[in-house]
């Protein structure tokens, strides 16, 4: 199975939106590998992080989409942060926008999801 960090809060910044990691998560040897991908199951994006050879899913749920609304449109970069530093996630503002926008009125996607991500993101 793999890894999967959970999203305990998240921190809005100057000109960025920091999502807080759950405690025994460790940065290190973690790469962002600008892409995302869909959990329609748990109504969730999920960030893929690069460890040791090995994918980690970063999952960004429902509760934290209307800070990732306000980043979105104010053109704010994207953190994760854990007990050992930060990580900028790269290219998290163009992978979130298009995959809105290939949700919406995308039933292949699920009618719960499509129906959370058009409330949120209009």
């Amino acid at each position: 199975m793999k890894q999967k960090w959970k999203i305990t809060e998240s921190i809005v910044r100057e000109n960025e939106l920091v999502f807080q990691l759950q405690e025994d998560a460790n940065l290190e040897n973690t790469k962002a590998s600008g892409q995302m991908l869909v959990d329609s199951d748990s109504l969730a994006f999920i960030y893929l992080l690069e460890k040791e050879n090995e994918y980690v899913y970063l999952e960004i749920p429902e509760m934290v989409w209307k800070d990732c609304k306000v980043a979105l449109e104010a053109n704010n970069a994207f953190f994760i942060k854990a007990l050992n530093g930060e990580l900028l996630l790269e290219n998290f503002k163009e992978e979130l926008e298009y995959l809105i926008e290939n949700i919406r009125g995308n039933g292949n996607y699920g009618e719960d999801m499509e129906k959370a991500v058009s409330s949120v993101f209009q």
